[in-house]
């Protein structure tokens, strides 16, 4: 299994991901909500671009689907939820299916059409994540989903995680040198609120006053699922 680290959604390069897995992580906040979502025991996601597509996609389904998501971290106008975790409990989202569209997250999954399989992660749910990677034992990308095509420490810090927790399940594992150093990175940073605490992302939650949602984020290992990415649905 050989193991690599694209930065951000714009990064993704055009048949890069043919053959392979692709492991989708916006830490900060949206694949953190979609597996608490899922977890909670939401039927489907289904992730979409742009807010006028999640809008359609519910009047198409009236009554079935919860609206979910962001721009510039905040609620869009119209919609049930934000982009905060913490909103989506079992009692709201039991049984219905997540539209959601997010400045980021959305972008990256939609980017990795080619994959043989494509996984949503977070730190939530990272080792399930690597468990099901070993499984498969094939080649995997872990596509951070950054912030606004930038370089997010926090996403980086999440594939560190994943690598880590992988490498100790099967040292032979081949990293790429920027999976080299996602991995170095949480190794030396296994505090990762102390890490992340300069990112411009964490900073800008924190300055919302959500700073229950950047807690709930760096939990590791609470959630036991694999959501994945088929044919424009979410499910686990």
């Amino acid at each position: 299994m050989k193991v690599d680290v694209v930065i951000s959604a714009d990064h993704i390069k055009k048949g890069e991901l043919q053959g392979k897995v692709a492991v989708v992580i916006d830490m900060l906040r949206a694949t953190s909500v979609m597996v608490t979502a899922l977890d909670n025991g939401a039927k489907k996601v289904v992730p979409f671009l742009t807010v006028e597509e999640a809008f359609d996609y519910s009047k198409q389904h009236d009554g079935e689907v919860i609206l979910g998501g962001e721009r510039k971290a905040l609620k869009i106008e119209g919609f049930d939820f934000s982009n905060s975790p913490l909103e989506y409990k079992r009692e709201f989202v039991e049984g219905k299916t997540l539209a959601i569209t997010t400045s980021n997250g959305t972008r990256a999954i939609k980017g990795c059409d080619g994959a043989s399989h494509i996984f949503i992660a977070a730190m939530l749910n990272a080792r399930a994540i690597c468990k099901k990677l070993k499984s498969l034992n094939e080649d995997v990308v872990i596509v951070n989903s950054g912030t606004m095509g930038q370089f997010s420490m926090d996403d980086f810090i999440c594939a560190g995680y994943l690598i880590d927790t992988l490498i100790n399940d099967n040292p032979k594992i081949e990293l790429s040198d920027i999976a080299i150093t996602a991995k170095y990175i949480y190794e030396n940073n296994k505090d990762i609120d102390s890490f992340i605490k300069n990112a411009r992302h964490y900073n800008i939650l924190k300055s919302l006053g959500l700073d229950g949602d950047l807690h709930y984020c760096m939990k590791k290992d609470i959630i036991d699922n694999t959501p994945e990415y088929i044919d424009g649905e979410i499910t686990i």
